[in-house]
């Protein structure tokens, strides 16, 4: 099944603005094929370079206006994958965008390369970014009616969005497919960064999270789960999120001196890898952590949502000391706030006095089986 992703109709939107166009995302979300689609439709006017391929890097780390265009040779769409396994990627694409007229570079990683600020060489104003995603729902409802989501909800739920799982035959591939994504894939761009201790520690970090998505993470705790210090278990976390495997909610305190606002909460892209890591693609019915799925699932399908239409909002949890919650908040530029409860179950749900009193301008919403759809798809 083809499934047409949002974001290679507008990449192809930007071609021909002199821009450097950087789509990031984890290995195996598709960014490969987006590019090939795009190389196909442009033919000739079209180089693609493999990042990973020493002899690419070698040329391109020859930083002169001369090599670059004898290089291009009259393209008008450069595009590097892997772009981040090149040294000094960033000093190259401004010296290539400022210097090679009509040109457009897409340059994809599997990781965010900080190549606006790492380098001393900004790209700020010549450049785009796009995050891809695992398939979101607002994606998949191109090619589907909702009595079919309906029905395809709990395989989303337990096997997640990779685009792979949809050329798959069974259930058993699936898991296969998934557990291979954990135990290799993921992995190989943070074990390639300096300092990593190996990929069982990463494997365990991943793990312990599995199991606490929703709960607030103590970063202490899991150093000693993981004989590792604080900082370095922070500096972990950091990474998996630069990989794109992992995000975190940090809680939102203004008003009140009650309100916990050090904690972070972690959970994970794709509901299919937070399975695997704990190896349960049970079936809904009987699983004790139904709440967990649903609360992580419809979390990174907001955020795919968000992202996807160019609405970028600060996200946290919020929580009181005394126990009062709520599961995401969104602050838009405007100090706008909204706060969203998700529940399995469409029952009433009750705004906590907490948080009604101190925020009496903020939207409170319910998120369930009966209405998300209204939430995540256009």
């Amino acid at each position: 099944m083809e499934i047409p992703r949002i974001i290679e109709k507008q990449i192809e939107g930007e071609v021909g603005k002199q821009k450097v166009i950087m789509l990031y995302g984890t290995r195996r979300t598709g960014k490969t094929t987006i590019i090939e689609n795009i190389a196909a439709k442009h033919g000739k006017d079209v180089l693609v370079l493999q990042g990973e391929d020493m002899q690419v890097a070698n040329l391109l780390q020859q930083r002169t206006i001369a090599n670059y265009n004898q290089l291009t040779s009259g393209r008008k769409i450069v595009i590097i994958d892997e772009a981040q396994a090149v040294p000094e990627i960033g000093k190259i694409l401004k010296l290539m965008i400022d210097n090679i007229k009509g040109i457009t570079i897409i340059a994809t990683g599997s990781s965010s390369f900080d190549l606006v600020y790492s380098t001393g060489e900004p790209l700020v104003g010549r450049n785009i970014v796009y995050h891809l995603y695992p398939i979101a729902q607002m994606e998949l409802s191109a090619i589907e009616d909702k009595l079919t989501t309906i029905r395809n909800l709990e395989q989303r739920l337990i096997y997640g969005g990779y685009p792979e799982l949809w050329h798959l035959d069974d259930r058993q591939e699936q898991e296969s497919y998934l557990r291979q994504m954990v135990n290799s894939y993921l992995l190989k761009d943070l074990l390639a960064m300096e300092n990593i201790k190996g990929a069982d520690i990463l494997f365990r970090l991943l793990q312990l999270l599995a199991w606490q998505v929703g709960s607030q993470v103590s970063t202490t705790e899991l150093g000693n789960s993981l004989q590792l210090n604080k900082s370095t278990v922070e500096r972990y976390l950091d990474l998996l999120a630069k990989v794109f495997i992992i995000f975190p909610l940090t809680g939102y305190s203004n008003n009140l001196r009650k309100e916990v606002s050090k904690s972070k909460k972690w959970f994970f892209y794709d509901n299919g890898l937070r399975n695997a890591l704990i190896n349960n693609f049970s079936p809904i019915l009987g699983r004790n952590d139904i709440g967990q799925l649903w609360e992580q699932y419809v979390l990174s399908e907001r955020i795919k949502y968000n992202s996807y239409k160019g609405y970028q909002p600060q996200y946290f949890f919020w929580r009181t000391y005394d126990g009062q919650e709520i599961d995401l908040l969104e602050l838009d530029n405007k100090q706008h706030l909204q706060a969203f409860e998700c529940k399995w179950q469409n029952q009433k749900v009750k705004i906590p006095a907490a948080f009604a009193k101190a925020y009496p301008e903020a939207e409170f919403t319910a998120i369930h089986r009966e209405n998300y759809l209204e939430w995540i798809t256009p």
